[in-house]
């Protein structure tokens, strides 16, 4: 290519390029697939090395913060940010009492707050300076999204002179609001009536809610578009390596002293009466806020008495958050079809004529099992009223029977595997319906590898849902042990499916997403022991399981030769998931998969973190860990289990020994000295492992 040739390509390109950027990342409207925009921009990236000269500062390959890098760089989160249980009911909130009352006494107290509809977002700030923004992601790690922002004018980049720590993380709500969405829309609908759309199509291309336009723009590349589109912020909640104050009433106060954005609707209340009342206050004038809630967060006052009260493997036990009720619509059903999961269960699903629900449109509802349909006295064409539960996953709630056709037949729940045409079992005492057709059931196997390579397990993010069904159907892989065999001259071209029945595409692989892929599968090697046993798809093992039999058994191969009987002496594992174990590790096919994945190099064993020493000092005793210690107390039940001892959540006559701190709560205390538990002091307990 001559040089003026190279030069009208490079300005076509760079102007395509921006155009589609518009469209992915503004609008969230793309025009073409992720594979065609990688195709213009390797040609430009080409062009500009052919040609330096031609290159310009404001290309699109040299943007910073451009709309051109995809990936935001993911964090490790220092304090993990775990979501609160939920609740729609007056009587559990009643029953959350009860539990506080029953490990802490009556002295204590409530805060009850606003939950903001929008996206959680935690700020790290050193010496008064804000350094870091982090998205909740999966709650250990989230996206590093600062340059986003610190476009939001209510975040603060520098801090007044103040009292606070040299660091700390202070967690809050970005959020939108609806002035300033409705401003945007009205603006977007006037550009879209001027280049010709009609009404529908203006509907159509309207941004839906504050909430999901929110979350949107804080993954903007462009950290203009994101400052145009004027987000707020607030701020709720402060982590710190020692309390700011006492309480998080005086936490909240202290973090508006020093320049944050605080909500003035929150409330310290003495009792769940006068929570209640907050919560029925703002159900009626919740419409009354410039921004959106769907919810109260309640949390106990007290910082030692959160400690006392601890959490579950995924949520602070001293807080929930009071969810008010969705939004109900009513649309007719279409038909009923079936999904087939990794473990083979079967969820029917209800196709639904299109309506909108709470800002999106909704075409489909799940209705979970057999069980759900009967209960709805499913019929066909019935007129049905859907609502999203928690705002987020679309649900029939009930039925219009006066608007039941005639002669509408009654939905019997399938008999038979939609895919594979298995018959379908339901075993005693469960509400789901199984194909036990798991070696050789399309679905189930590719969805064991789709959960092998997820976030959470693998984390391998060069692969895709589509891509594994594709290499599946070519024959290349029948399970996930194959992915390390794959090679790149068997992938380099291989052509697939992408896109929905109704927009079929089709893609094929190119040298960058070939390279991408087979490093995406290297470097999952380094993945440690606990995300690979979780990836393994071993029915009832999740993450905190997974972990727990990992650190109790250190190997595979011990693991592999554990009894049901052994199993269920790991601190919280019964019968059932024991049972599951077992089964997993005596199918010969399992042990063919995992003798493949060890000889490919994967971690099967627990690596020691420096500083933990592993003993068998505390061997078969079990530990209760509560009030404030010279180390964390994490750090403390770490050195529990690493000597072999167990942890556990309260206090009982089979408890052994209760490791009592400062400001350690006085329940707790009372009832180990009433049950004769022996009580030691943080000191006594290094003598143990001295």
């Amino acid at each position: 290519m001559d040089f003026a040739s190279a030069q009208q390509r490079i300005q076509y390109l760079s102007t395509e390029i921006n155009r589609h950027n518009y469209h992915y990342y503004v609008l969230d409207k793309p025009l073409i697939s992720d594979y065609d925009f990688d195709r213009l921009l390797d040609e430009l990236i080409k062009l500009e090395k052919a040609f330096p000269e031609l290159a310009s500062p404001n290309s699109p390959t040299q943007r910073v913060g451009g709309g051109i890098t995809k990936e935001f760089k993911t964090v490790k989160h220092k304090y993990p940010m775990l979501s609160l249980g939920n609740t729609y009911s007056e009587e559990e909130l009643t029953e959350f009492d009860n539990r506080i009352r029953k490990a802490i006494g009556d002295n204590f107290e409530y805060v009850a707050e606003l939950k903001f509809d929008g996206l959680a977002i935690s700020l790290t700030y050193k010496n008064g300076e804000l350094v870091q923004a982090l998205t909740r992601g999966d709650g250990t790690q989230g996206d590093d999204v600062t340059t986003n922002v610190k476009t939001i004018r209510s975040v603060p980049l520098v801090l007044p002179p103040g009292d606070y720590p040299p660091e700390f993380e202070i967690r809050g709500e970005v959020f939108m609001h609806r002035a300033n969405f409705e401003k945007l829309n009205k603006n977007l609908a006037s550009e879209l009536k001027e280049k010709g759309y009609d009404d529908d199509e203006i509907a159509e291309q309207l941004y839906k809610n504050p909430r999901n336009f929110a979350s949107g723009s804080m993954k903007l590349q462009n950290s203009a578009e994101v400052a145009r589109r004027k987000l707020d912020c607030f701020l709720y909640f402060i982590y710190s390596e020692q309390p700011v104050a006492e309480t998080h009433f005086d936490s909240l106060k202290k973090a508006t002293e020093w320049g944050f954005k605080v909500s003035d609707h929150f409330k310290k209340c003495s009792s769940i009466n006068e929570v209640m009342e907050f919560i029925h206050y703002y159900d009626k004038h919740r419409e009354q806020l410039s921004y959106d809630i769907d919810g109260i967060v309640i949390k106990v006052n007290n910082y030692a008495q959160q400690q006392e009260l601890g959490f579950t493997a995924k949520n602070p036990r001293w807080a929930i958050s009071y969810k008010y009720k969705a939004q109900s619509v009513e649309t007719r059903l279409l038909k009923v079809t079936y999904q087939v999961g990794r473990t083979g269960a079967i969820t029917p699903v209800a196709n639904l004529k299109p309506v909108l629900l709470a800002g999106t449109t909704v075409k489909r509802a799940s209705l979970y099992n057999a069980d759900e349909i009967e209960r709805l006295d499913l019929h066909e064409s019935d007129t049905v009223f859907v609502e999203k539960g928690g705002e987020i996953i679309p649900k029939i709630t009930g039925v219009d029977i006066s608007k039941r056709e005639p002669h509408a037949r009654k939905i019997n729940y399938a008999t038979h595997c939609p895919e594979c045409g298995s018959e379908l079992v339901r075993k005693e005492g469960e509400a789901v319906h199984y194909c036990v057709n798991e070696y050789a059931c399309p679905p189930q196997l590719k969805g064991k590898i789709e959960h092998f390579i997820g976030r959470r397990a693998m984390n391998i993010d060069s692969l895709g849902a589509e891509t594994i069904s594709g290499l599946f159907d070519k024959g290349l892989i029948k399970n996930y042990a194959d992915l390390y065999q794959l090679t790149k001259e068997q992938l380099i071209g291989i052509e697939f499916n992408t896109g929905d029945e109704e927009n079929p595409k089709k893609r094929s692989l190119q040298e960058k997403s070939v390279t991408n892929i087979l490093k995406g599968i290297e470097d999952s090697k380094q993945v440690p022991f606990e995300r690979v046993l979780f990836a393994m798809g071993i029915r009832m093992v999740g993450e905190t399981v997974a972990k727990k039999l990992a650190q109790h058994f250190r190997t595979i191969d011990s693991l592999m030769k554990a009894t049901q009987e052994e199993l269920i002496n790991v601190n919280e594992i019964g019968d059932k998931i024991a049972e599951q174990v077992v089964r997993f590790f005596a199918d010969e096919k399992n042990q063919l998969l995992v003798r493949s994945l060890i000889n490919s190099g994967l971690q099967f064993e627990v690596k020691e973190e420096e500083g933990f020493e592993r003993s068998d000092k505390l061997a078969g005793k079990s530990f209760l860990v509560s009030g404030t210690f010279s180390i964390s107390r994490d750090d403390l039940k770490k050195l529990i289990e690493t000597n072999g001892g167990r942890n556990v959540s309260s206090v009982s006559g089979k408890l052994d020994y209760l490791v009592a701190g400062d400001k350690m709560g006085p329940e707790k205390l009372k009832k180990a000295e009433e049950l004769n538990v022996e009580i030691i002091t943080e000191q006594e307990f290094f003598e143990l492992i001295k």
